[in-house]
């Protein structure tokens, strides 16, 4: 830093700053995420130029990707970082040039950002700051003191009180006495606070419900007072090799056939870029960039106190923003290396996360294949099995969201196949109740959009729903899709065989036709191939979309306004022509929007998609109906994408797997 101040007496702050990290930033990938001293020189460059004050927060500091032809090609682009800023009572957006020290552009923020943690503090203090909150808890026989509240975000019902206002609704909760800090919500009884004017609008307080008496902990000692826990014993668990084959250069991460760079950013949490798979002695591209797009969480309760409870979890918390660390033994092996995330405070001072991210290798017990051949046996002689060991690499992060932890996996094996894996654990969102069992006269309409789960507490029903923005780049960016259709086959004159499938290959060629939902009635599947290179046997080489967890509902996307702004759950796939700017299926900015960006508006050009840059965005989602058995925490349940080649490699990639030494 000396040198810094140094060369500050004749140059300006923020340009002393971006030259002595110039160096630095030419030697890092471009698509690697912002140091703490580029995230630091960001804001030293703001305030240099007068964009910025010292007064100034910041919803985003991010990277802002070089152009993918200039990152293909190997050249050294500018490092940039998209901004977005709270300066004299309004957002504002700019272009930093880190690498020159400029301000390449500002301006207003034509929306509403992600929500910050000052934010939430204020929330919190202004509503339980107002007497009419004061006096509803009064009457319950609570006071301020004797209670937290839990700020979350409005949506957007497209009303005249909420246009052109950034709304929280805060609730609030007792104050837990043990570990669990959602068993005891005080139901009917909520705020509406006006962020930007730090007031509360509106108090709701309806006829008081029970408040439930059961702390409902779940730490080891908690748990005991309920129940005898299970006896010590040795896990089976996986172990962990003797010399590990992953290799973690700088953000590059090596395994197997399998290459790839990481990063993390605020909203998306993790980012893998360059996923490349090793054809022979040969790096082939797969992937050029994979990423959580949006999480869309709606209640399906319609009363006053839930209807508005319609969480886009990324585009307005952060997946990056709540990154937790991962511990060993629980989140992850023991054995696995353990990433730190870096992200930025509301100030614009860089703040790392430790242990945000695991990677690790595992053998999951089952054969990568196997084959038996009973032929080869004789009365004098055995031949095993013939097979091999699945092992596979696992990179993790979890991010808890409110109430909900969600996992990330993104699993890479050795035939070539990847999976992205959801995890959703942690707590349901409860409501309080009258009820204590199903047999209440109370019972039918406390439960009439839920589960009654303990005593006092429904567990309403709701839906997740986590969109991927997946770019393929098979071997080049110029690629085209394929829907490989399962249709009834029409068999020969003469044929005894009256039924049989057959399949029906149909080009996807324009951006209307690249939106599929997904039925095991019509099955399909979506083939992501180069047209431009000739692959073994003729083939042109290719990667399978395959079927993942989808879930549909009755939902009206054309009128009802949660629905309208996540318009993208509509369909399971959808397919777009590469643009550096559509990185999010709801939207560059999800608080308060109104549906009017997103993927449902970025197709209606309907542009090309025959041998063009494509990009392909998938929704996994999933029904909860909440059961006992989800209390008081959830066991973690999985979802999946998976991906897997197609005519990619000129055999089962796995064939080359050796043997085990300690094979039986």
């Amino acid at each position: 830093m000396s040198f810094i101040r140094s060369l500050a007496t004749c140059l300006t702050a923020g340009t002393a700053l971006a030259l002595s990290l110039a160096t630095a930033s030419a030697a890092s990938h471009p698509l690697d995420g912002l140091t703490g001293d580029e995230i630091k020189a960001v804001t030293s460059i703001l305030n240099s130029s007068g964009t910025a004050d010292g007064d100034t927060l910041y919803p985003l500091i991010e990277l802002l990707e070089p152009p993918k032809s200039e990152v293909l090609s190997g050249t050294t682009p500018d490092r940039k970082a998209a901004v977005h800023m709270f300066k004299g009572g309004s957002f504002h957006e700019a272009v930093v040039n880190i690498t020159d020290g400029t301000v390449e552009s500002s301006g207003p923020l034509d929306g509403q950002p992600m929500v910050m943690f000052a934010e939430f503090i204020t929330a919190m203090e202004t509503a339980l700051g107002d007497p009419r909150m004061a006096a509803g808890l009064e009457k319950r026989g609570l006071t301020p003191e004797d209670v937290f509240c839990l700020p979350l975000t409005a949506g957007n019902f497209f009303t005249d009180a909420e246009k052109g206002k950034r709304l929280m609704k805060v609730p609030c909760y007792v104050n837990p006495t043990g570990s669990n800090f959602y068993a005891k919500p005080i139901e009917g009884l909520f705020a509406v606070v006006d962020l930007a004017a730090s007031e509360v609008l509106d108090v709701i307080d309806e006829e008081p419900v029970a408040i439930p008496s059961d702390d409902w902990g779940y730490t080891d000692d908690e748990i005991a007072k309920r129940a005898p826990l299970r006896e010590e014993r040795e896990t089976a668990g996986v172990k962990g090799p003797e010399g590990s084959g992953i290799t973690i250069d700088g953000t590059q991460i090596s395994w197997d056939i399998w290459r790839m760079r990481y990063r993390t950013d605020k909203r998306p949490g993790v980012v893998l870029s360059n996923i490349d798979v090793k054809d022979g002695d040969r790096w082939r591209s797969v992937l050029y960039q994979a990423h959580l797009s949006e999480v869309f969480v709606p209640y399906m309760d319609p009363t006053s106190g839930w209807y508005w409870r319609t969480y886009m979890d990324s585009g307005e918390y952060g997946f990056g923003l709540f990154l937790t660390p991962l511990r060993k033994g629980i989140d992850c092996p023991s054995y696995a290396s353990f990433l730190p995330a870096m992200i930025h405070d509301d100030n614009g001072n860089p703040l790392e996360i430790p242990d945000a991210i695991c990677v690790f290798e595992r053998n999951i017990g089952d054969p990568a294949w196997r084959h038996f051949e009973v032929f080869a046996q004789g009365p004098d002689s055995f031949v095993p099995t013939e097979g091999r060991p699945d092992t596979e690499l696992v990179v993790r992060s979890a991010s808890e969201v409110g109430n909900y932890d969600y996992l990330i996996d993104y699993r890479f094996k050795q035939n070539g196949e990847l999976y992205v894996k959801i995890g959703a654990s942690g707590l349901d969102a409860v409501k309080g109740v009258n009820s204590t069992s199903v047999t209440d006269a109370s019972a039918a309409e406390d439960t009439k959009y839920g589960r009654l789960i303990a005593p006092n507490l429904v567990a309403p029903y709701h839906d997740h729903y986590f969109n991927f923005r997946l770019d393929f780049d098979i071997d080049s960016p110029n690629n085209t899709m394929m829907v490989a259709n399962i249709v009834e086959g029409q068999a020969p004159e003469g044929s005894p065989r009256k039924s049989f499938w057959t399949v029906r290959n149909d080009m996807v060629k324009s951006e209307k036709e690249g939106t599929f939902q997904i039925s095991s009635f019509k099955p399909k599947y979506f083939h992501i191939m180069n047209p431009n290179e000739d692959g073994y046997l003729g083939y042109k080489p290719g990667y399978m979309l395959h079927h993942g967890s989808v879930a549909y509902g009755p939902f009206d996307f054309e009128n009802d306004p949660p629905f309208m702004r996540n318009r993208y759950i509509e369909n399971s796939v959808w397919t777009t022509e590469y643009k550096p700017d559509e990185r999010y299926a709801g939207g560059k900015l999800a608080f308060a929007s109104d549906g009017s960006d997103g993927l449902a508006t970025w197709i209606e050009d309907d542009a090309n998609l025959v041998n063009k840059d494509l990009v392909t965005w998938f929704t996994a989602g999933f029904h909860h109906i909440p059961r006992m058995e989800d209390w008081p925490v959830m066991s973690t349940e999985w979802k999946t994408v998976h991906m897997m080649p197609m005519n990619f490699f000129p055999m089962n990639p796995a064939i080359t797997i050796r043997t085990p030494k300690d094979a039986e």
